[in-house]
């Protein structure tokens, strides 16, 4: 397993353009609930400019670390012509702190209100979340029945449960340049905290890209029982399903990329495309019992415990793929493909790498907040099968 070299606290990747507009709120650590909210008299709280806010509105967060004790709520929605932003002020580093909020943690077997989950809950649509990071919270980000949203350049750590989590009906989202690592569930001792779920509902349009989703208890990514198409591009999932924190009974899962499953396995047609998966304690991609037909193009899987492509419940597409040193580098089932390392035949190992020196992945995002560019798990001789990030 990658060890502890990785396992960093990352900020938010500058953003390389300022604010969308010029603030309309401003929320400072020194600032005052009653002030009109300007840069030279802001308001003190997140969630009184999210109060005042409508659309097309800015709320810009001044540098610094806010605690709030219970949720942020954002409930009135955008429309498509003039979200809602809340952003941090000119890329200062701003960080949520939901430790003091209820349910950090909730008891072993205990259960989270659906409006108390998420240090930021969001129960609307048409905002835009940029450059904020979230920690501690029950739940980072929880979205509920919410639409057409953009999380831009977010950083969720070390939250009580999922770093970001949509459910319900929510379709449209743009998840872009993502980092979401260490987050774990102490009630229910490692079975749910993902990096990133977009699980139990329905919603088409949902697009993640950029993503990295590192050491979190359960898997990277979770679209457990979400039964519309999501697509996933040039992200990384890897030491995913660690008993990092010493639960007893340990039930993380530990997949890279879980695409489905559920109680009643119903199909959805996701799409991957340029990921890679690596180190996870179980698999790398995997169905999960999905029946759907999925595409899967240009991802590599590489020392993944369990199978590194394991598509055997679906009647999946594979083109192009790369899996090196996994338990098990491909369950095909009833699907198909071309292109892939296993079509190409040869022995493929480590030594049919360029690099697999995995300290990049972590490293400091590129300044227009792309993964680090790398050869990390190139294939040798310039092969064009697998991710290129």
């Amino acid at each position: 397993m990658l060890g502890t070299a990785v396992c960093l606290t990352l900020a938010p990747a500058a953003v390389a353009e300022p604010a969308p507009a010029e603030p309309t709120l401003v929320v400072a650590p020194d600032g005052d609930d009653s002030a009109p909210g300007t840069l030279a008299q802001p308001l003190r709280t997140i969630q009184r400019a999210v109060d005042l806010a409508g659309p097309g509105d800015v709320i810009a967060v001044r540098g610094g670390t806010y605690a709030p004790t219970v949720n942020i709520q954002l409930r009135t929605s955008g429309t498509p012509a003039e979200p809602i932003t809340l952003t941090a002020y000119r890329g200062e580093h701003v960080v949520v702190d939901g430790e003091q909020m209820p349910h950090t943690p909730a008891p072993l077997g205990g259960s989270i209100p659906r409006a108390e989950r998420g240090a930021i809950h969001l129960a609307a649509s048409h905002w835009h979340l940029v450059d904020l990071e979230i920690a501690n919270g029950p739940y980072g980000i929880f979205g509920i029945d919410s639409s057409n949203n953009t999380f831009e350049h977010l950083v969720t750590r070390d939250n009580y449960e999922s770093g970001l989590h949509l459910q319900g009906a929510s379709g449209g989202n743009l998840i872009l340049d993502l980092d979401s690592s260490g987050n774990r569930d102490p009630r229910k001792n490692g079975e749910s905290a993902d990096g990133l779920a977009i699980k139990e509902g329905s919603g088409t349009g949902n697009v993640v890209r950029g993503a990295r989703l590192w050491n979190n208890v359960d898997d990277g990514f979770d679209a457990w029982e979400f039964l519309s198409p999501v697509t996933i591009e040039d992200s990384v999932a890897w030491g995913n399903g660690v008993n990092r924190w010493g639960f007893p009974d340990f039930a993380g899962d530990g997949n890279g990329f879980k695409l489905g499953g559920g109680d009643e396995d119903l199909p959805a047609d996701h799409v991957v495309r340029n990921s890679i998966a690596f180190d996870n304690t179980a698999g790398g991609f995997i169905d999960n019992g999905n029946p759907g037909s999925m595409t899967l193009d240009r991802n590599t899987a590489w020392r993944n415990t369990g199978t590194g492509f394991d598509t055997e419940d679906s009647t999946s597409r594979l083109t192009r793929n790369l899996a090196v040193s996994n338990g098990t580098d491909v369950r095909l089932g009833s699907s198909t493909g071309s292109g892939n390392s296993w079509d190409l035949g040869g022995d493929w190992d480590d030594s049919s790498l360029v690099s697999t020196d995995p300290s990049t992945m972590a490293g400091p995002r590129e300044p227009d907040g792309d993964i680090p560019h790398s050869d990390f798990l190139l294939p040798k001789g310039g092969l064009e099968i697998g991710a290129r990030l």
